[in-house]
C-alpha cells in the first residue's frame, strides 16, 4: 500500500509539471565518478531494467542495447551535466555600433523531460540588445544546446538561457522564447499528440511592452531560403 501510495504522488507531481528550482538539481558528489565509471553503472542498470522486463538480452538486435543506452546518456542526452561541456561565451566589443535587437531564432531544442526521461523537441528564440558586446551566433545556439543536453524542465531550460547570457554579454536585457513538444504528454498520460507548450524569460528592455512586441513579432516572420 505504501508503495503504491508513493507512485501516486510521484505521478502526480510529474503530471503536473512540478519544477523545484532554477538550477539544475545536482548532488555535491555528481562529478566523482568518471565518464567510464558513470557507463559502466549505467550498463548494468539498464540490463537488469531489461531483463526484469523480461527481454532476452543474447538476442543480436538486444545484447548491445545497455551499452548504447548509456553512451547515450553521458556522452549525449545528457552530456550537458558536465561542466567541462560547457561552451565558453567569448564576446567581442561592439565596434560597428550596432544598438538595435538581435534575435537568433528557431533554434533547434532536444530536451529530455525529467519526470519521465522522454523527449522534448521545439524550438528557442533568444534575442539580446548590446551593452557594448556581441557574442558570436553560433555561441547563442551552443548554449541552447548545453541547457538542453540534460534531464530538464521547460521554464528552467527558458531561465538558464537567459541567465547565462546575461552574464556573458553584462546586460539585462536579454529575452528567451521555447515552443516545444513534451513526449511525456503526447505519448503517454493524457496522449495528446498536437499540444505544445510555450515557455519565455524576459530581462530588461525586454520587459517593457513595445520591445517585447517587437521581439514576438520578430520570431513571427516567416524565414525561407
Amino acid at each position: 500500500m505504501k508503495i503504491e501510495n508513493n507512485i501516486e504522488e510521484f505521478d502526480s507531481l510529474g503530471d503536473d509539471h512540478i519544477g523545484t528550482s532554477s538550477d539544475t538539481p545536482l548532488r555535491n558528489d555528481a562529478f566523482k565518478l568518471s565518464v567510464e565509471e558513470k557507463m559502466d553503472i549505467i550498463k548494468d542498470d539498464v540490463r537488469h531494467i531489461m531483463e526484469t522486463l523480461g527481454l532476452d538480452l543474447t538476442d543480436d538486435s538486444l545484447r548491445g542495447t545497455p551499452n548504447r543506452v548509456a553512451k547515450m546518456f553521458v556522452k549525449e542526452i545528457f552530456s550537458g551535466l558536465d561542466p567541462k561541456r560547457k561552451p565558453s561565451a567569448s564576446t567581442f566589443e561592439n565596434k560597428y555600433k550596432y544598438g538595435e535587437m538581435l534575435v537568433e531564432k528557431n533554434i533547434t531544442v532536444y530536451s529530455t523531460c525529467e519526470h519521465h526521461l522522454l523527449p522534448i523537441v521545439g524550438k528557442a528564440h533568444v534575442a539580446y540588445i548590446s551593452n557594448g558586446s556581441v557574442i558570436g551566433l553560433s555561441k547563442m545556439n551552443r548554449i541552447v544546446d548545453y541547457f538542453a543536453k540534460r534531464p530538464q524542465v521547460q521554464e528552467r531550460l527558458t531561465i538558464q538561457i537567459v541567465r547565462e547570457l546575461q552574464q556573458a554579454l553584462n546586460t539585462q536585457d536579454v529575452a528567451c522564447v521555447i515552443d516545444a513538444k513534451h513526449l511525456c504528454v503526447n505519448s503517454r498520460g493524457i496522449r495528446d499528440i498536437e499540444s505544445s507548450t510555450v515557455t519565455s524569460e524576459f530581462g530588461g528592455k525586454f520587459k517593457e511592452e513595445s520591445t517585447r512586441r517587437e521581439f514576438l513579432d520578430y520570431i513571427k516572420l516567416d524565414t525561407k531560403f
